[in-house]
């Protein structure tokens, strides 16, 4: 609860009794929350971004949007001024890889404000030219690489500092199963969505839908009309037609880029939402108002795409219908990796009876989902890491470790724990324990492995490495709620329509 600024906290402290700490308490678990469109399952959560840090200008931008819901906003470039841009450059990532121009986090701080000074002036009177994206590959889980596009500092400043303004627009127009690079949102959120709406709701198919290769085959053409619905600003919109024209930088050859939108910029998720919002989003919303009547879900993190159906003659018929959709806006699903799955907690039975084995699973951000039973015998989803991905990011280990093969043992120990706690952080949610104590043995393993390769009389025993490990690497526990009571948190209010 907010007091006045007229007394003081032990003023307020004595005067408050039992009674008055009870009503607080009611009075704060009553406070309503912003209703948002096209919830997964419940109809509110987080909207906006923390508050803290907002300018009044983008306050007053934010009132603006509320009450403007379909007009076009001319005048955004002013709200990107010096402040915003000092901002922009203490929320980037210091340890980040240089783009073209050489420049670190680090070195740019020198002198900072006189360049931010000059970085201002010139995007306000049209110098500023966007530079080239370097291009990196990165290796995926499944053995392939992905092209990451690594733009030069000043472009992070500004694309950042413009996505903050950006972000006040559009998180009042993007819908409640939209999960992926939004304020207040993350991995986890759509996680808990998804199981929420196949425990709770009588999902019976899933389409685990890939879109191949999106970033790759954004149409810049749509993307531009699409942000020419809301925006009117034509200095902004001169700047993302300069960040999409800006071409790639690979092996010193520079390439020009007609389509796509490179991974790794900063403005390139948003862009990417906002892309989505109109292709997908809208029509998904609107196909399940006018086309089904069972049971519907939702979810979306930036382009993997899960849905849930109670009937699969509509299951089969989204499918259908997203595929001549997708088209129509120079996207295309993947043949091979979009899946409809029959899911849930009848699955099982029907397989059983017709002896066809455990159900199909299928996988969403980075676990496994899969159909089992709890001791009582009632269905339970399970969610387990995905395989492929613990053996990349062991492999990432071990490659490290030769590296630090020489090492002290303490800054080794002190290295391996920082490693199984950011894995820790992300993977332990309930249900997934075996696979948490699977990899802290394996890089348990790999740390004896090491130690033993330093000297050819050195023989490190499990008795020591067990030592080693207590000492040094966390424990496998599960550190995240289960999904459905964190769900009812963040979102307490339901509506079984949605």
């Amino acid at each position: 609860m907010m007091y006045g600024h007229e007394e003081s906290d032990s003023a307020i402290r004595a005067k408050k009794s039992a009674n008055n700490i009870t009503e607080t308490v009611v009075a704060e678990l009553m406070e309503q929350r912003a209703e948002a469109k096209g919830k997964t399952i419940a109809p509110t959560t987080r909207r906006t971004q923390n508050r803290e840090s907002v300018s009044p200008g983008l306050d007053r931008l934010r009132k603006a949007v509320q009450e403007k819901r379909n007009e076009k906003f001319t005048t955004l470039l002013h709200h990107v001024d010096v402040d915003l841009l000092t901002k922009a450059y203490h929320w980037l990532k210091r340890d980040a890889a240089a783009g073209v121009d050489g420049v670190t986090w680090q070195a740019y701080g020198v002198d900072l404000q006189a360049k931010l000074a000059d970085l201002h002036a010139r995007v306000h009177r049209g110098a500023y030219r966007a530079q080239p994206s370097r291009r990196r590959m990165i290796p995926k889980a499944d053995g392939r690489e992905r092209p990451l596009g690594i733009a030069s500092l000043e472009d992070k400043i500004v694309q950042r500092a413009l996505v903050e303004v950006l972000n006040v627009i559009y998180e009042a127009e993007f819908l409640g199963f939209s999960y992926g690079f939004r304020p207040g949102r993350g991995q986890h959120d759509a996680l808990d969505a998804l199981a929420t709406g196949i425990s709770r709701t009588a999902i019976r198919w899933i389409l685990d839908a890939d879109i191949r290769s999106f970033f790759d085959t954004v149409d810049h053409e749509w993307l531009m009309r699409f942000v020419e619905y809301r925006i009117g600003d034509t200095r902004v919109l001169r700047l993302i037609r300069k960040w999409l024209k800006a071409g790639v930088m690979e092996d010193g050859v520079l390439k020009a880029t007609e389509i796509g939108v490179p991974q790794g910029s900063v403005i390139s998720p948003l862009l990417s939402n906002l892309y989505l919002h109109y292709v997908f989003d809208l029509w998904a919303h609107q196909w399940r108002q006018r086309h089904a009547r069972g049971h519907v879900m939702i979810v979306r993190y930036a382009d993997d795409v899960v849905c849930g159906f109670e009937h699969e003659e509509e299951a089969r018929a989204f499918l259908a219908d997203l595929t001549v959709r997708m088209g129509e806006f120079a996207l295309s699903l993947h043949p091979e990796k979009t899946r409809l799955v029959k899911f849930g907690r009848y699955a099982s039975q029907n397989r059983e009876s017709r002896k066809l084995g455990r159900p199909e699973t299928f996988t969403f951000l980075g676990f496994t989902h899969v159909c089992s039973k709890d001791r009582q015998g009632k269905f339970l989803l399970e969610r387990r890491t995905r395989r492929d991905r613990m053996r990349v990011k062991l492999k990432e280990i071990k490659e490290k470790l030769r590296r630090k093969m020489h090492a002290s043992i303490p800054e080794q120990g002190r290295w391996l724990g920082k490693i199984v706690r950011g894995y820790f952080a992300y993977h332990a949610i309930p249900t997934n324990s075996r696979a948490l104590k699977a990899f802290l043995h394996y890089v348990t393993d790999a740390w004896r492995r090491t130690l033993r390769r330093r000297s050819q009389r050195d023989k490190v025993t499990w008795e020591t490495m067990t030592r080693l490990a207590r000492q040094w690497l966390p424990m496998p526990r599960v550190l995240h709620p289960w999904p459905e009571p964190r769900f009812a948190v963040k979102h307490p209010r339901w509506e079984p329509s949605a």
